[in-house]
């Protein structure tokens, strides 16, 4: 049962928060109030007046708009095209609506131009322009899931800065997330959902983020803070000059400028970074999924080069995906052939050249039971899981077939904070026994307190280092963006030339 005898009551012009375990019920209870799914029981009121949504059409009629979690837009329109795509009746797709974006925009300090490509917007701009699609739809209530996800410190100050905008013309947001901190901070009101049901509703002033997690999962709040050092001598992943030039409808622009460093057995590599600046195509390279214009990947001292991805699997390297439903996940499939993906060549999955669907299926179930993935049982699909759970299942199946080198890109991204402290653990205990770990993060705590080297990519170049012993979140955060830290070295090659544009021109 995903939700049982929820209650909440929001009141207008407030930020009220939802949050919970992975599973407790929020994706579900989200998708009734935006009319994606009906209930079984129960009533809904808008203003005082029941109502009864048969679809999203529906809600939004009602003033309900929701931002989602992974982003819904076309990369190839522009910020006009995507916005009255569906809505074309509004305003039409011309001046009119074109007066309504900049209106939204400059009432609600969204600072967005209607004309610019989706493709060629920022991580946290393409949330702008989530939240203008369902203003301009007439939303007052907005449902936003898990925002700050993605964002680095200064975008996550610049979002709730939006909020207080929204709060003051007299809109509603009912807001989401696994920060506790940015909750607390944010938040007017607090709702508190725990398997299913609603456990308490606290304002921020009454509660500290340790207590707040010990009602959603009954645990302190764990920290990913690591100091002990691991760090042997022995090379286990060494990249040299790596080049990777974009098509030429982008004017051969960069991606990835010259990357070189080295991961030792033992050692956590954190790569901080503004999601679009290269961090996506260095794995693509390292996993082997897209092929280098030049540059060298020596993996315990082996050239993998020109290896394809099911060697690099086979030879020791293991991945949790950035995008867990693209790149991590048969959706439709049950959950013991998603244990499979990856590894069809090797034990427990495989013998000889037969699968093992019988070994399969019990270490799929030891997986649930290790990792705490909150399933019915490993027959129904992926699709059917919180987001959560998802990632539970996919860092249990990597860490089980003991990898080399790890390319961790968001490890912990929307799960709870008790799934945050089993996966930290899981990262710790296998660095302890000699794992490289590349870590990528929006999570900059996470990067900070895992990490024992910290560098910054910037525009497909490495631009920094940092200690990770030194370093504040903020610090690193202005860094992500271009701008210079006190506790941040310039790289030798960036020291050595200047910075460049997005084109690779000096300037």
């Amino acid at each position: 049962m995903a939700n049982h005898d929820i209650h909440l009551s929001v009141r207008t012009g407030t930020v009220h928060a939802i949050v919970g375990e992975n599973g407790a019920g929020k994706s579900t209870l989200m998708k009734i109030l935006y009319g994606m799914q009906k209930p079984d029981e129960g009533t809904i009121s808008v203003q005082g007046e029941p109502v009864a949504f048969g679809s999203p059409g529906d809600a939004i009629a009602q003033g309900i708009g929701m931002v989602h979690q992974h982003f819904m837009l076309a990369d190839n329109l522009t910020v006009l095209e995507n916005t009255v795509l569906g809505s074309e009746k509004l305003h039409g797709i011309g001046s009119g609506a074109r007066d309504r974006i900049n209106e939204i925009s400059q009432s609600y300090g969204l600072g967005i131009r209607p004309d610019v490509l989706v493709e060629d917007l920022g991580v946290a701009d393409r949330q702008r322009v989530e939240i203008l699609k369902v203003l301009y739809r007439g939303a007052r209530t907005l449902i936003l899931d898990e925002p700050t996800a993605v964002l680095v410190p200064q975008e996550v100050d610049a979002l709730f800065a939006n909020l207080r905008e929204l709060k003051a013309e007299g809109l509603t947001v009912i807001f989401i997330s696994h920060k506790l901190g940015e909750v607390l901070s944010v938040a007017d009101e607090i709702t508190v959902i725990r398997r299913g049901t609603t456990v308490a509703s606290v304002q921020p002033s009454e509660v500290t983020t340790r207590q707040l997690a010990e009602l959603m999962v009954g645990s302190e709040l764990p920290s990913p803070e690591t100091r002990e050092s691991t760090v042997t001598t022995r090379p286990m992943l060494r990249v040299e000059d790596l080049t990777l030039t974009d098509d030429a409808a982008h004017g051969h622009r960069k991606l990835l400028d010259g990357i070189g460093f080295t991961i030792h057995e033992g050692e956590v590599l954190g790569l901080a970074g503004v999601e679009g600046n290269g961090q996506t195509e260095l794995i693509d390279a390292l996993i082997g999924t897209r092929p280098l214009d030049g540059g060298l990947i020596e993996l315990g001292g082996q050239d993998i080069t020109r290896w394809a991805t099911r060697r690099r699997r086979e030879g020791g390297v293991g991945y949790i995906p950035e995008d867990r439903h693209r790149h991590g996940l048969l959706l439709e499939a049950p959950l013991w052939e998603n244990r499979i993906l990856g590894h069809v060549s090797e034990a427990p999955n495989s013998r000889g050249v037969w699968l093992d669907l019988k070994a399969a299926r019990a270490d799929t179930e030891r997986i649930v039971r290790e990792y705490d993935v909150r399933t019915p049982g490993i027959e129904v699909t992926a699709a059917s899981l919180s987001g959560g759970n998802q990632q539970k299942l996919i860092v249990g199946r990597e860490m089980s077939h003991h990898p080399r080198l790890l390319i961790a890109a968001h490890p912990t991204r929307g799960v709870d904070v008790g799934a945050q402290a089993q996966i930290w653990d899981q990262i710790r205990d296998a660095r302890r026994e000699g794992l490289a770990v590349l870590l990528i993060s929006a999570d900059l705590d996470e990067l900070i307190g895992l990490s024992d080297t910290l560098r910054v990519i910037y525009r497909g170049r490495l631009v920094a280092d940092a200690d990770p012993a030194t370093i504040t979140p903020e610090e690193l955060g202005s860094a992500m963006t271009g701008a210079a830290s006190g506790h941040l070295e310039a790289s030798d090659r960036d020291a050595a030339e200047g910075p460049r544009d997005a084109g690779g021109e000096e300037r």
